[in-house]
């Protein structure tokens, strides 16, 4: 049985107490720390830049997973990486060379990605994965946490799988919005193999166990 990530998201996290939360995080077993980076005009939010991620990573280990919402990650994404992250997820919709950008990230000895809004098609990253470690499906649209699970993205989970288990790409599906003990479910079958998870793991009366009812 293959292994599934968990990912919780600190865009859920007490943003005054964000060292006790990452803390928290390790000990309840997370494998990753999911990072949503936003900058207002990619998508309609403002959340952390690159200073946040480096002083969280002097207090863990925990694989820093690097979501940038931006416009212009090409200009930002080294900023990142040399704060700590150890996956940068780049999205699709941007007008940057994609195949460029992945190589110069996994170039400079860490992991790159690529992120998909709802209402781009997995046919429009097929010439890209060759180049990815990981395709992350958006299940809502992105700028905002608590959101609900759009259950008509399923289907592009599955026609990723198909296309990655066809191909023998190494390249991991990554699912981010609305994920909780019964949506996380529907996307393990699916074919994911990382899940994203914010409000459903922080405002858990026991996110232990919360993690625990993801991966099953």
């Amino acid at each position: 049985m293959k292994k599934i990530i968990i990912a919780p998201s600190i865009l859920s996290a007490d943003f005054s107490n964000l060292a006790h939360d990452v803390k928290m995080l390790e000990q309840i077993g997370a494998d990753w720390v999911h990072i949503d980076v936003m900058d207002g005009h990619f998508v309609p939010n403002i959340t952390i830049g690159s200073g946040v991620v480096k002083s969280l990573r002097k207090i863990t280990k925990l694989f820093f997973d690097a979501h940038l919402m931006i416009t212009n990650p090409e200009k930002y994404w080294r900023d990142f990486k040399e704060a700590g992250a150890d996956l940068i997820v780049f999205h699709q919709e941007i007008l940057a060379d994609k195949k460029k950008l992945a190589k110069e990230i996994k170039d400079s000895g860490v992991k790159a990605g690529v992120s998909i809004k709802p209402k781009t098609s997995v046919e429009e990253i097929e010439g890209l994965l060759p180049y990815v470690d990981l395709v992350l499906v958006m299940t809502v649209e992105p700028g905002f946490g608590g959101q609900s699970f759009m259950e008509d993205m399923v289907p592009k989970i599955k026609r990723l799988r198909k296309v990655i288990d066809e191909k023998k790409y190494n390249c991991l599906i990554e699912i981010d919005g609305g994920i909780n003990s019964q949506t996380s479910k529907i996307c393990l079958k699916a074919g994911a193999d990382v899940l994203v998870s914010g409000s459903y793991i922080f405002s858990a009366k026991d996110p232990t166990e919360a993690i625990k009812l993801l991966s099953i």
